[in-house]
């Protein structure tokens, strides 16, 4: 199912190496969330990718692959995205895997599929943070990368993760002052709806994560509460 990404104002993020029932899957697939995205950091196999991709595809809701792991890659998905780490340490997190995955399947590429993100960790004990080897960044650099990824690299979505960690709307809000055309996707630390309201008021796309393998009433919550925005 396809629908205009500008549109968006919620999404959930499943990880595929986490257990989710099939009931509170239905809850969240028919919660009026605009999209569902596939992602995680750890254990992320195609077998557990294409089992939840299966369960999702059951309910009409778009469903979208963050691509972590190559060999995660699989056919079925409306869109992908290719993340690409704008405060690591290393080039690869920002280029070199990218460049592999075009290598390996440019042929095979609909690029009305595939958005590629400005993705910007700012947890530094999420998992993400440590594995991409990424360094703090300064809030005049987060708003500098904002700009870069608006302005040089032309990238529809800059994504700011917190990864379990809830994050600071003023922050939020001047990062959103840099984009115009660029999305601003936000996520991290999101366990009420109230959270979820403060955070719609800068960003365009709110991300809701853990909390629906915590508290997933309080998750569905914030579909409406963004929504009503």
């Amino acid at each position: 199912m396809y629908t205009n990404m500008k549109e968006w104002k919620h999404v959930f993020k499943l990880d595929p190496a986490k257990e989710i029932s099939d009931e509170d899957l239905e809850l969240v697939c028919e919660s009026g969330t605009d999209a569902i995205i596939v992602g995680g950091t750890d254990n992320v196999t195609l077998d557990g990718v294409l089992d939840l991709l299966s369960s999702i595809r059951r309910y009409t809701v778009p469903v979208v692959l963050e691509i972590s792991s190559m060999e995660a890659i699989t056919p079925g998905f409306d869109y992908y995205y290719i993340p690409m780490v704008l405060n690591s340490h290393e080039k690869k997190w920002m280029m070199d895997i990218q460049h592999e995955a075009i290598k390996e399947y440019k042929d095979i590429m609909n690029w009305d599929e595939i958005y590629v993100e400005g993705y910007c960790i700012l947890n530094e004990e999420a998992k993400a943070f440590q594995q991409t080897n990424c360094k703090l960044p300064s809030e005049e650099d987060i708003v500098a990368y904002a700009y870069m990824v608006e302005n040089i690299f032309h990238l529809p979505i800059f994504y700011m993760e917190y990864s379990g960690k809830y994050g600071n709307p003023e922050l939020v809000r001047k990062v959103k002052s840099e984009l115009k055309n660029t999305q601003l996707f936000y996520g991290g630390g999101i366990e009420t709806a109230i959270q979820a309201k403060e955070m719609k008021e800068y960003a365009d796309v709110i991300v809701v994560g853990n909390c629906i393998y915590t508290n997933i009433k309080e998750a569905l919550k914030t579909v409406q509460a963004v929504k009503d925005n």
